[in-house]
């Protein structure tokens, strides 16, 4: 007999280490571009933007800082506030 093991929730993302799949992928490919233009061009912009991005992304809990940093200019920013006086 066979046994299968099944995650808790099979309709949540999915996750590698503290990242979303997606931007694990994402930080992959732009750390090997980043890498290539710090040995090719001696340029550590790319560099320290990636790590930046991989900071911002890290996922506790469901929640990362760019998903508060995003509901913060949405909401105080690029939304209109909508008050109601009575």
């Amino acid at each position: 007999m066979k046994q299968y093991l099944y995650p808790q929730n099979l309709k949540a993302a999915a996750n590698l280490w503290l990242w979303n799949l997606k931007d694990f992928a994402i930080l992959g490919v732009v750390a090997l571009l980043s890498i290539a233009a710090l040995v090719q061009l001696g340029f550590i912009l790319p560099a320290a933007a990636t790590l930046c991005y991989g900071f911002l992304t890290i996922r506790m809990d469901d929640a990362t800082i760019l998903d508060f940093l995003k509901y913060a200019v949405r909401y105080f920013i690029s939304t209109q506030q909508y008050f109601e006086w009575r």
